[in-house]
């Protein structure tokens, strides 16, 4: 009889996450147990499995998520949020391709032919989904090349500085948990988030090509599904690290979204408009225009 898989990564010194290959998760904390009688204080050593594996990244999720869930913030959408949220989908993007070809070549050179595959075939999939926000914020009036070379939200920094550390490192397996947080988030988007940023566009234009593209509508559901596969194939120590990784990113990605949640749409506004140079009029078409005064009422 083969006996069910157990996995179990410590992520935050003192609560370790625990999955079975039948799905079963839970967070342990060793109190008042000493070493030698606690099965899970020495790192785990065994081959992976699918089952377990989802356990281990969803729980790093949600265990990085569980710190802000009293303070989250949950405004109401506005048009001004969603370009917001398309300027960081800009940034957050930009560099992964190259980050990624980086990562690849890294491992190339360390012997691991499989990591370096895979991590390529990521970047050729993430080529070009810069644009898509691009034209997402172009189609909503915005000086969309301006904008994102004058604005960076705030909140999103460090969460992008991460990327840019992780796949520079001598050892960069850790970019594979960033990754998995991210497109995990993004594979949660349904129809009816969809159809919500629809309703505060103008009549007739599309800006929700790359909503579409992160989404349960695209591909990130299949990439959630391979990259699965995929860590479960890696020795222990490289799901040690994934798993590591990706509740360190879910935490940069809490904190940084809420930031930027918190903000109010005067606020957002402001940023904008700073960025953009010139006044918005803030109205159903969005268009620039230099002839409104500064922090005029919002229409939506």
């Amino acid at each position: 009889m083969t006996r069910s898989v157990t996995e179990w990564v410590n992520v935050t010194g003192d609560i370790s996450i625990i999955a079975r290959e039948s799905g079963e998760v839970w967070f342990h904390t060793p109190s008042g147990l000493k070493d030698n009688v606690d099965p899970f204080a020495t790192p785990m050593t065994g081959a992976g499995a699918a089952g377990s594996t989802i356990g281990l990244l969803d729980g790093a999720i949600n265990l990085g998520f569980a710190g802000i869930e009293k303070c989250l913030a949950r405004p109401e959408p506005t048009l001004a949020g969603y370009i917001v949220a398309l300027v960081g989908a800009y940034h957050t993007s930009v560099d992964t391709p190259r980050n990624l070809r980086r990562a690849a070549s890294r491992f190339n050179e360390l012997g691991r032919p499989e990591v370096a595959a895979y991590l390529e075939e990521r970047a050729r999939e993430e080529t070009g989904h810069d644009r898509l926000a691009l034209k997402d914020l172009r189609a909503l009036g915005m000086p969309g090349e301006r904008l994102v070379a004058n604005f960076f939200p705030e909140g999103l920094k460090a969460l992008c500085k991460r990327f840019d550390d992780l796949c520079i490192q001598d050892y960069p397996i850790g970019c594979i948990g960033y990754s998995y947080c991210l497109e995990r988030i993004a594979a949660l988007k349904q129809v009816t988030d969809i159809e919500k940023v629809k309703a505060l566009c103008p009549d007739g234009v599309d800006a929700t090509r790359f909503l579409r593209s992160h989404s349960a509508l695209g591909s990130e559901v299949t990439h959630v599904e391979e990259t699965i596969a995929f860590v479960a194939s890696l020795p222990a120590n490289d799901r040690i690290r994934v798993v590591q990784e990706t509740y360190e990113s879910a935490l940069l990605m809490a904190e940084g979204y809420n930031h930027e949640l918190l903000k109010s749409e005067a606020e957002m506004l402001e940023e904008l408009q700073q960025a953009v140079g010139e006044a918005l009029l803030y109205r159903r078409d969005l268009r620039p225009s230099s002839g409104e005064k500064r922090g005029a009422q919002p229409a939506v």
